[in-house]
């Protein structure tokens, strides 16, 4: 198939016709940027294929905003060796017309001879869906959905089998599918799907799963019941020997006796607390003894140590007293220089006042000079100012005015050398004392007249010329040029001048007076920024300062002799300040230190007095002998609490109250234990026996047999039918082994090509077809996966491989193919993009193919011319 033209108007953005003509078989190219209408192309293609014109459900066909719009389709394409042209409208003039050679057909007759060219159903109603589409849905491949390829293969399942049986021969179409539905419902009576039972075969199999189970409870019952009797039998047994043992009274009597045991320990133990703190309290008692022995032992040393520190105290109290009259004379003296000091300072800043009043009386007088050149200055500029604004008044001229003067003159001057080139000219050349006359003017000799306007020109003795220069130009560019000098006239007595050149000169003039204007401005503005008035108070101001600088140094009193400079004489002032701090400090840190070494030698009299009339005390050696005394019976006391207390805690110890403690809960336990477990076995003694009687009653055995009869005749009937399954699945199995060995004849064409394609992109690899012709499995480099699991791009290449694969396929048929990419393999790098070009270029000599793109550049290197949308649109238009 090669759609040759394609014409569309009021469709979507097309509101006006267009028409896409000249495509050529193999790859055609159409390309343009987002917007200019290449997917509503393929929408008018698409349109006129699957929608019923009579359909009111395609309002997305109509331009926006126009509802009176009836979008119309015409394709010419070529089919089976014949010339087809399809015209289609559609909502406000529905109609659909078809001619085939010289065949015409209309309407539904129309669609449904297409339907059967290309593969493809008509909805009922409503619009077109994915499901209608057949062959062209799977070829032509919308934008954005070049990777789904599975729906569209499933659509166009039926038609692609249809194209296979003809290039097989019909090999499909064999008895043998009777045969398999006959064996498929007769499993299917007992088996699912799944294989799982089904029917009188499910019911069996349950059933008897039910028997078993009620078996299988009873025999655990009857099980239970025979292991209860002997368990009736053993707790009699175990309940008679503890009555007659009754073993708990004797764990409670030796309950008993390990306590007593215990209160006996406990007993010691608290005696031998008591003396244990009797003998902590000789030690601390002892420690004290001894500690008041040792310091009555060191009384003598600290006498001999507090009589040297007395004797340190006194000599060094000496020695700060003999420095007394020295550092007084040294503070006594630095005082006295501070006096000369602050003297000569004063002295010197009284002559540092006066030689500052002068400074200021002659920079005072300084400024006062400089103040009245100023204002000479400024009264200076303002005279000049005045003259110079008079004299600006006097050269005023309105510079548009003056502009619009300059444009008609220079107009003016074109309008003369215009009517210069378009005047008559009038050449001549005369004999010696002949002449003419020309409006009144003698000619003579030879020259040259130029005519803007009808002349008469007087020739003696013959008569006269009258001469018309030619052509409207003439007239107009005169009547210009009068035109032009009166508004030249007009505008120089709007200036009050009589050319240009005076007009020029009074501007040139008028931009020197405000130059000069300015400048003055601006030597006014540095003289007196503040004005005149400011300069003159200023003046006053500082001649009044000047007079009281003047007045303050006449009254200062007059310096006789030399004097040191101020700086000087207050660095010297400051020397004597530091050097009369420096001896004040000394002395009082001198007078601190020696009240203090007064107060130490005081302080170590005092406690060398106190401690050596303690020592020569004579109750002294009294107390020493009753202190020995003391520390001897503590000692004594201390011996006989330690010795007792070892041989109670050796009496403790062997009895190990821990382990009696222990024995006393383990033996309390055990009673415990043995009269709960007398309690429990009565108890489960009569539950047993009351539950043995119900049993015993129920009959369990011979419910047992009967269960036993009901699943035997079960499970007979279970295996028939088990065998039955066994062997319709197996048969069925062993049907479909041989037509998938047919479908797999079926499926070879097609998976030659697909091999063909994808040996290209990718080498070693293989894409299974399943029975309903579907990409499966694929395989690359001894992995195994599913096409799904591929990467977007990936998945857009394989698709696309696939499609030219069934494309292949249908061309071998007999069926006609066109394939339509918009904007497909967008997602694919570079490497990727050039395999596809070799292998789009090889299908195009096989298939015409309609290449959409927004991005030419990518296809530079197919091969074939790319055609720009939006020219081809201009083109028509125009």
């Amino acid at each position: 198939m090669q759609l040759k033209r394609l014409a569309i108007q009021q469709f979507r953005q097309f509101r006006e016709p267009f028409e896409l003509v000249a495509l050529t078989p193999g790859i055609n190219l159409i390309h343009g940027p987002n917007e200019s209408g290449k997917s509503t192309l393929v929408r008018a293609i698409r349109a006129a294929f699957f929608e019923r014109h009579r359909s009111g459900t395609v309002d997305d066909l109509r331009p926006w905003g126009d509802s009176a719009a009836a979008p119309t389709i015409d394709l010419e394409f070529e089919a089976g060796g014949k010339e087809w042209r399809l015209t289609k409208s559609f909502l406000q003039r529905k109609r659909c017309d078809l001619q085939v050679g010289t065949q015409r057909f209309s309407g539904e007759e129309a669609e449904a001879k297409l339907t059967d060219l290309l593969g493809y159903e008509q909805p009922q109603r409503g619009a077109s869906q994915d499901r209608h589409w057949g062959i062209p849905g799977l070829l032509w491949v919308e934008q954005g959905t070049g990777q789904e390829l599975q729906q569209s293969v499933e659509h166009a399942g039926d038609h692609l089998k249809s194209a296979l049986n003809s290039l097989l021969g019909e090999v499909a179409s064999t008895g043998g599918d009777d045969i398999i539905n006959q064996v498929s419902a007769q499993r299917g009576e007992l088996l699912t799907g799944t294989g799982k039972p089904r029917g009188e075969y499910d019911r069996i199999a349950k059933q008897r799963q039910e028997l078993e189970a009620q078996l299988s409870t009873l025999q655990e019952r009857i099980a239970t019941y025979q292991a209860d009797v002997d368990r009736l039998g053993e707790l009699r047994r175990d309940h008679q020997q503890d009555e007659a043992n009754k073993p708990w009274h004797v764990l409670w009597q030796q309950h008993r006796q390990a306590e007593e045991r215990f209160r006996h320990v406990q007993q010691r133990q608290q005696e031998q607390a008591r003396e244990q703190q009797a003998l902590e309290s000789c030690q601390q008692t002892l420690g004290l003894l001894e500690q008041r022995r040792e310091e009555m032992s060191e009384q003598a040393a600290r006498l001999q140590k507090r009589e040297k520190e007395h004797e340190s105290a006194c000599k060094a109290h000496a020695e700060l007293q003999a420095q007394s009259p020295q550092l007084e004379q040294k503070e006594r003296e630095a005082q006295q220089a501070y006096s000369a000091a602050e003297s000569v300072v004063k002295q010197a800043r009284a002559q540092s006042q006066r030689e500052k009043l002068a400074q200021d009386v002659h920079r005072l007088q300084a400024r006062l000079d400089t103040l009245a050149e100023s204002i000479g200055k400024v009264r200076g500029y303002q005279n000049d100012l005045k003259s110079a604004r008079a004299e600006l008044r006097d050269n005023t001229i309105d510079e548009k005015a003056l502009a619009a003067l300059r444009k008609t003159c220079r107009e003016l001057d074109e309008t003369r050398i215009r009517l210069q080139v378009v005047a008559t000219r009038l050449r001549y050349e005369l004999e010696a004392g002949r002449s003419l006359s020309l409006k009144g003017k003698s000619l003579e000799g030879s020259g040259e007249e130029q005519l803007l306007e009808e002349s008469e020109l007087h020739i003696p003795g013959i008569g006269k010329l009258s001469i018309a220069p030619g052509g409207e130009d003439v007239s107009k560019l005169r009547r210009q040029l009068e035109r032009l000098q009166q508004d030249e006239a007009a505008q120089l007595g709007k200036l009050h001048v009589t050319s240009l050149e005076e007009a020029e000169a009074r501007a040139q003039s008028h931009s020197k007076s405000l130059e000069n204007l300015r400048r003055l401005e601006a030597l006014l503005e540095s003289a007196a920024p503040k004005g005149l008035e400011a300069l003159c108070n200023e003046e006053a101001d500082v001649r009044k300062q000047r007079d009281d600088c003047r007045s303050e140094l006449d009254s200062l009193p007059s310096t006789e002799g030399k004097t040191l400079p101020l700086r000087e004489a207050e660095a010297a002032l400051q020397a004597a300040e530091k050097a009369l701090q420096s001896a004040e400090t000394t002395l009082r840190e001198h007078r601190t230190q020696l009240a203090m070494a007064q107060q130490r030698q005081e302080s170590a009299r005092k406690e060398w007095q106190a401690l050596d009339d303690e020592i020569r005390a004579p109750e002294r050696e009294e107390a020493a002998e009753k202190l020995a005394q003391q520390i001897r019976n503590v000692q004594q006391q201390q011996s006989a609490l330690a010795s007792s207390l070892r041989e109670r805690q050796a009496e403790i110890d062997q009895a190990q109250p821990d382990f009696l403690q222990q024995d006393m809960q383990r033996l309390s336990a055990s009673a415990q234990q043995a009269e709960e477990a007398r309690r429990q076995r009565a108890l489960e003694l009569q539950a047993l026996q009351s539950r043995l009687e119900v049993q015993g009653a129920e009959g369990l055995e011979e419910k047992c047999n009967e269960v036993a009869a009901e699943l035997e005749h079960a499970s007979r009937r279970y295996q028939e039918l088990h065998r039955r399954a066994q062997a319709l699945d197996l048969l069925l199995d062993l049907l479909q082994d041989k037509r998938q060995a047919l479908t797999r004849r079926l499926q070879a064409p097609l998976q030659k090509h697909l091999d063909r394609y994808l040996a290209l992109l990718f080498p070693k690899a293989r894409l299974d077809v399943d029975e309903n012709l579907k990409p499966g499995a694929f395989e690359r480099e001894g992995e195994l996966g599913h096409m799904e699991e591929l990467s977007f791009g990936a998945r857009e290449q394989v698709a696309l491989l696939s499609r030219l694969a069934y494309a292949d396929l249908l061309k071998e048929a007999g069926r006609p193919t066109l394939i339509i990419l918009d904007d497909s393999l967008v997602h694919s790098d570079t490497e990727r993009l050039g395999q596809m070009k070799r292998i789009l270029f090889d299908a195009a000599q096989r298939h015409q193919i309609l290449l959409f793109t927004c991005h030419p550049e990518n296809w530079r290197d197919l091969g074939v011319a790319p055609r720009d949308l939006r020219s081809l649109r201009s083109e028509f238009q125009s």
